[in-house]
Parts: structure tokens; C-alpha cells; sequence
């Protein structure tokens, strides 16, 4: 079984100056590519449950699902809910078998974002579970703005609420299909001297591949999270296969043509966040 929590995860990619890819999962055949890629590379890897996902499918289902392919895996392999809003979606995330849970609170006002967080992490670490936390707003791209994260509500964050990794808004934008994000990087140092856990990018899609490397490797960036790449990718893929044949019709016939594809682009991703271990700058 290699079923693994978020914090031992993240610890040795800090340790060992990497990083690892959280990657969004919209349904079995994904989840699997993303499972088989990390194996093919010997690289873990966090499977994320978001909230498009959770619309879709039930969580208890998503967990079976999930633990079936971390408990099967031959690397460890992080089951982890994404941007839950309130104490109940991540105790039911906890209840349906993740062995992490993300709880969103950044649109709070900081002591309240507090509060929630940190009762999250009190039901978390009665289950062995770990826990994201964000502090400042990661925005969309053409939707909701950012609000950066000032370094000394990430310190405060850290030290009240006793989460495993803080996500933080330092340019990094959700649902970018092409690589602008300029991350500001005097700011995420700042925040980097005010914290000592690993630090989360969410929004990783819209950054350059060479600039993630850089900050996994001199700031303590240790989770990047990677969804909408890997979703045209598969698009991608989808229009191609049935442009070649039209008259394909049989669901797991097509999503089984496409899933090397979406397996080759997520070994990439692994593999460039992973990358050779080396001395991490502080």
C-alpha cells in the first residue's frame, strides 16, 4: 500500500529541494493516466478532488475511487480534497478515505480564516490527516481578481492554525491556458522569511516550467497544483481521436486511445517539478 499523507510528502521534497504535482482529477480515466505516469517516472504524486470534481461525482465514491489507485500504486500517492469551503465538506472528505484535505478560507477575514482553519486541522489530526491552508486570494483569469498574501498574515496563519502548507497568492492565476504568470518574487521571498512550512502554488498551469523548477528548488515552493494543461491536453487528444474516427462511439474505447497522451503530458509535469534533488537555497 502506498496510500501517503500530504506532510511527509512535502517534507522530503523541502528536504531534498523539489517539488511535487497536485494533480486535478475530473474522473477515473484521468486519475488513472496521472497514477500510471507517476509510476513510469517514480515520482509521488497528489491526486486533487476539486470542486468541479465533487459536483460531479460523489466524495465517498471519489475516495473508493482514489484509495483503489493509491493502494495499488508503486509510489506514494496523496488523495486530497481541493478548495473545500467549511468544516463539513473537509470532515467528509476525511470520512470518505483522503488523507489530505485543503480548506479554503482565504476569502475570509483573517481571524476567521483562522478559526475555520484551524478547526479543520483539529479534526484532521484526530483522523491522521493533512491539512492545506490559503492565505490571500488566488484569482481566475478574466474572473474574481488576486489580493496578495502579506507575509506576516502567512506567519500568523502558520503559528495559529498548525496547517502542513500554505498556499499563497504571489501572481500565480487559476485557469490560465498559456504561461504569463509573472510571480513576484521579493514577495514570496518576504513570505518565505516568515514561515517555515512548505509553500503551495495554486495556478501552476500559468507558469513557466522553467520558473517552477526555480522556485521549487530556491523557495520552498513544494506543491504546484496543475489542472488546466492537463485538461486541454486531453481536449486536445479527445478532437484529434474522433476527428480520425468518426464513427467511434463506444465511451472506453475512446478514453482509453487518449490516455496515453494525457499520461505522457503529466510524466512532464512530474517529472519537471521532481527533477534531480539538489541543495535547496534559503
Amino acid at each position: 500500500m502506498t496510500v501517503a499523507t500530504l506532510s511527509p510528502v512535502l517534507k522530503r521534497a523541502v528536504e531534498e529541494g523539489r517539488a511535487v504535482a497536485g494533480l486535478v482529477v475530473l474522473g477515473w480515466e484521468d486519475a488513472r493516466s496521472y497514477v500510471r505516469a507517476a509510476e513510469e517516472a517514480d515520482i509521488p504524486v497528489i491526486l486533487q478532488a476539486g470542486p468541479a470534481c465533487r459536483r460531479n461525482t460523489p466524495v465517498p465514491v471519489l475516495g473508493k475511487m482514489f484509495r483503489a489507485l493509491a493502494e495499488c500504486a508503486a509510489v506514494p500517492v496523496v488523495c486530497h480534497i481541493d478548495h473545500a469551503l467549511t468544516l463539513q465538506e473537509c470532515v467528509e472528505g476525511i470520512d470518505s478515505g483522503f488523507t489530505s484535505v485543503m480548506i479554503d478560507g482565504s476569502k475570509l477575514p483573517l481571524a476567521e480564516n483562522i478559526a475555520v482553519t484551524r478547526g479543520v486541522v483539529d479534526a484532521a489530526r484526530a483522523a491522521g490527516v493533512s491539512v492545506e491552508g490559503e492565505v490571500g486570494v488566488v484569482g481566475y483569469a478574466n474572473g474574481a481578481p488576486s489580493q496578495p498574501t502579506a507575509p506576516d498574515d502567512a506567519g500568523r496563519f502558520e503559528r495559529e492554525t498548525g496547517v502542513d502548507a500554505l498556499a499563497v497568492s504571489v501572481g500565480n492565476v487559476h485557469l490560465l491556458s498559456e504561461k504569463t504568470s509573472s510571480i513576484d518574487l521579493d514577495a514570496l521571498s518576504a513570505i518565505r522569511a516568515q514561515t517555515n512550512i512548505p509553500l503551495v502554488l495554486h495556478g501552476g498551469s500559468g507558469i513557466p516550467a522553467a520558473t517552477r523548477w526555480t522556485l521549487a528548488r530556491n523557495y520552498r515552493v513544494a506543491k504546484f497544483n496543475i489542472g488546466t494543461e492537463l485538461r486541454m491536453a486531453f481536449g486536445d487528444a479527445l478532437r484529434y481521436y474522433l476527428a480520425h474516427h468518426p464513427q467511434s462511439f463506444d465511451r472506453i474505447e475512446i478514453f482509453s486511445a487518449i490516455e496515453p497522451t494525457l499520461k505522457q503530458e503529466a510524466t512532464i509535469v512530474l517529472k519537471t517539478l521532481w527533477g534531480p534533488p539538489g541543495q535547496r537555497v534559503e
